[in-house]
């Protein structure tokens, strides 16, 4: 894959949006232009003061990349069961599994990294059947 433009973010630029769940907050790292959509790439950290709802959902990708920086999180997955990640932890989420955040501390902090940058997420019932 050849990427059309060069990019280059650092913490201290750094500027948080709400984004696809409300109570998390998106850091564009500039992928998702340089890549013109190909791939997108965006560290995610708890938003203050939203309360949390777990809806079960899956996302039609074709890569999905989730590496724990900070903080823990909790994940049920369809096949799987309960995932805790902490710091550290990465897990790749293959295309379409059914999945829900049980929850996460406080100063959670993510690096996801997904293909191809513009996605659908469609909500479900539950997380198995």
């Amino acid at each position: 894959m050849t990427t059309q433009a060069f990019a280059l973010s650092h913490a201290k630029d750094a500027h948080f949006e709400r984004g696809l769940r409300s109570f998390f907050e998106y850091r564009d790292l500039g992928v998702l232009q340089a890549t013109e959509g190909r791939v997108n790439a965006h560290v995610i950290r708890a938003a203050a003061g939203q309360a949390f709802n777990g809806q079960p959902h899956l996302h039609r990708t074709s890569f999905q990349l989730v590496y724990v920086l900070k903080g823990w999180i909790e994940f049920e997955y369809e096949g799987q069961g309960v995932v805790r990640l902490e710091a550290g932890s990465c897990v790749h989420q293959p295309p379409g599994i059914r999945h829900r955040e049980l929850g996460h501390s406080e100063d959670i902090e993510m690096l996801e990294v997904v293909l191809p940058g513009h996605f659908a997420t469609e909500e479900v019932a539950c997380v198995t059947g």
